[in-house]
């Protein structure tokens, strides 16, 4: 059996990877995580592939009212970047972050002239950490998704958040409870991925 024991009872890893699913933002809610399943995540979450032991990730949580003000300056940079966007979408960038009620930000942090550990291998530990979240959260009991949009990609957003240069957004994970289940998708068959070199 794939899977460890703790506590007297048998957890099969592939059950919880064929079970993940990302929950719609819009359909999670109170309550999120308690202080000390937030920190049982956390935990969890950084425990990645690490080549040189970088530790190229950190994390922001956006929690209670300043998701709203988050959301607010949002779209105010959104307005002022382009003067034509829509009121709704504007308004979508509003309300964006109230629904989950935590959002952890999931940040970069990469030496793009490290000697021995490439960028890439430093930008894939990082997002390993927003995949254990999302894997983290459901082991919990709560639903998640990892969204980006173009706030993840703007650079006056990198600075709201306190971004240095050679950091980046990578992703906002919305964690909380889900209000229905999440819908299942089709999933890609594996023999139309894998091939076998020779």
């Amino acid at each position: 059996m794939l899977g460890f024991f703790a506590a007297g009872i048998t957890v099969d890893l592939l059950d919880l990877l064929n079970a993940r699913r990302s929950t719609p933002s819009r359909l999670l809610g109170e309550p999120g995580p308690a202080p000390a399943e937030l920190q049982r995540l956390l935990q969890s979450a950084v425990r990645v592939p690490d080549h040189g032991r970088l530790d190229p990730f950190r994390l922001i949580a956006l929690e209670g009212a300043a998701r709203v003000r988050f959301g607010e300056t949002l779209a105010r940079i959104h307005a002022r970047m382009d003067p034509a966007t829509p009121d709704a979408a504007l308004d979508k960038d509003r309300k964006r972050y109230l629904d989950a009620p935590l959002i952890l930000v999931v940040v970069a942090r990469i030496d793009e002239h490290h000697a021995k550990v490439p960028a890439q291998e430093q930008l894939l530990s990082a997002g390993c950490v927003g995949y254990n979240l999302l894997l983290g959260a459901q082991a919990l009991g709560y639903g998640a998704q990892m969204l980006t949009g173009w706030a993840a990609y703007d650079r006056e957003v990198a600075d709201l958040l306190g971004l240095t240069e050679n950091e980046r957004v990578l992703a906002f994970v919305h964690i909380g409870t889900a209000r229905e289940r999440a819908p299942e998708r089709n999933r890609p068959a594996v023999a139309n991925l894998l091939s076998h070199w020779s």
